[in-house]
């Protein structure tokens, strides 16, 4: 049976995770717009990262017997500089602090369901920081498009699939999505 605050904690985060699709998709227009071709392509992967992450938490919320709930806002894009640094603190915020909390709160009340959908959308989070760290720290180099590859099982986010299973959810790699 889950708790009320687990419940809670995954509306919170379908919200999120939607949001976070919403915004990347836009700043994926505002990169290839101001020529930042593989930062568009990492801004696209990672919205299908979070689309990916929505749908796990929707699958755990109507298992619990409810629906999920989303409320969309509007997505005003800055510079891809501005984008990125606000990616990163998002992306920062969720893998150090919300999720962990998510994650606790789901421990405790033994629901392993939102555990697992939790700790694969936190794993995944910090390797979007990551991502976004170096498309910033180095992003006169991110004009070429590129593509990106996506576990559709938990969202990991790679630039090239150098491995047989996920390193997140140990899906075969030969079944991540291409994304540019």
């Amino acid at each position: 049976m889950m708790t009320a605050t687990t419940l809670e904690n995954l509306q919170a985060a379908f919200n999120g995770e939607s949001n976070a699709r919403a915004k990347y998709l836009a700043f994926a227009q505002k990169a290839d717009a101001e020529g930042y071709g593989k930062v568009a392509s990492l801004f696209r992967a990672a919205a299908r990262a979070e689309e990916i992450h929505a749908k796990n938490h929707a699958k755990v919320i109507r298992a619990a017997g409810s629906e999920p709930n989303a409320v969309i806002e509007k997505v005003e894009p800055k510079s891809t500089r501005e984008n990125l640094q606000a990616a990163i603190a998002g992306e920062t915020y969720e893998f150090e602090t919300m999720y962990p909390n998510f994650l606790a709160a789901a421990r405790a009340a033994g629901d392993a369901q939102a555990e697992r959908t939790f700790d694969f959308a936190s794993q995944v989070e910090r390797v979007h920081a990551r991502l976004y760290s170096e498309a910033l720290a180095h992003l006169e180099d991110w004009k070429t498009a590129a593509t990106f590859y996506v576990c559709p099982v938990c969202g990991e986010t790679v630039s090239a699939v150098d491995f047989a299973r996920c390193p997140v959810c140990a899906t075969k790699g030969e079944i991540f999505e291409k994304v540019s």
